[in-house]
């Protein structure tokens, strides 16, 4: 059984340095103007610096292109594609179908990876981008566990999960934040960028706090809870999941490397030494992520045990 790649998100290519001593495979990397919600920012020449580092450790680098393209930003995309041929970078994570059209046009040879966020919800869709040249399905976030486990089991590309972090709500390509500050006369500069963490959506009813920020692509609304599956891993190991993500965006770099470590741990128990080894250091891997949890982020399973109602 192969093992499962452990997918981070850095927030710095100095940050990729300790990740791949924390046990990180692959790396997910970009800028806002092209990427959704990346918990750093990398230029072109921090991409081609990330790119050469990660490659010298063995590992992989993936750069986000899944944006909402309109025709405004198509140029602007057409040029960052060809640099990301150049670099040599190892997939191109998209959701907008303008990328499939801009990939065959320039003639990019690189991989591409299928990410449409919330509607990546059945193999027939996997199997249709796979046939238009998606290597890979990143499957919604909203799944149940015997839903990604069918998709899997009948899907032609390689499936990613999302195994940890906080998932998008909504987005809007509007400046909500802003709008609403026009609308209110407050003078109230909105931080224009993901960096700004005390920015929250305040549900008194349900004592929920949604992170929000607003960025180029508009306005980005998170879950109150951060998914968390350390102890819950068997059967997606046992499906023969690909890949595993962590996403760390709106943490810490020192809670982004002891997250990838203690999955790394889990992983590496699994596969090296069995079910047993694993079973026996979950509770722990799972006591030292809630040490170190922030308090306006608890920790749930996501939607991965909740029953689909047709």
């Amino acid at each position: 059984m192969k093992k499962p790649e452990l997918l981070v998100t850095p927030k710095s290519v100095d940050h990729i340095k300790t990740l791949v001593d924390a046990g990180a495979d692959a790396f997910v990397i970009g800028e806002q103007q092209f990427g959704l919600r990346l918990a750093g920012e990398f230029s072109v020449s921090e991409v081609e610096e990330a790119t050469k580092l990660i490659h010298e450790a063995g590992k992989k680098v993936f750069v986000a292109v899944n944006a909402i393209f309109h025709n405004d930003r198509l140029d602007a995309l057409e040029g960052y594609l060809k640099e990301m041929q150049r670099i040599g970078v190892d997939a191109l994570i998209f959701g907008d179908p303008a990328v499939v059209v801009a990939v065959r046009e320039l003639e990019i040879t690189i991989p591409l990876h299928w990410n449409p966020e919330t509607i990546a919800t059945n193999w027939f869709q996997a199997n249709y981008w796979n046939e238009r040249g998606a290597k890979r399905a990143v499957l919604a976030r909203e799944l149940s566990l015997d839903e990604v486990l069918e998709i899997k089991e009948n899907a032609a590309p390689e499936i990613e999960v999302q195994i940890h972090g906080m998932t998008c709500m909504f987005q809007s390509k509007r400046s909500l934040l802003g709008n609403y500050f026009l609308y209110r006369e407050e003078v109230m500069e909105v931080e224009n960028r993901k960096s700004n963490k005390n920015m929250f959506l305040h549900d008194k009813e349900r004592k929920n706090k949604y992170p929000i920020y607003e960025d180029i692509n508009g306005t980005h609304i998170f879950s109150p809870n951060d998914m968390c599956l350390i102890d819950e891993l068997t059967e997606l190991f046992e499906a023969g999941i690909d890949s595993l993500k962590f996403d760390g965006v709106l943490h810490t770099e020192e809670y982004i490397n002891t997250v990838t470590n203690c999955y790394r741990q889990a992983i590496d128990a699994y596969f090296d030494n069995g079910v047993d080894a694993y079973e026996e250091m979950k509770d722990e891997l799972l006591v030292r992520i809630e040490e170190i949890q922030p308090a306006l982020r608890p920790l749930d399973t996501g939607f991965i045990f909740k029953e689909t109602v047709y």
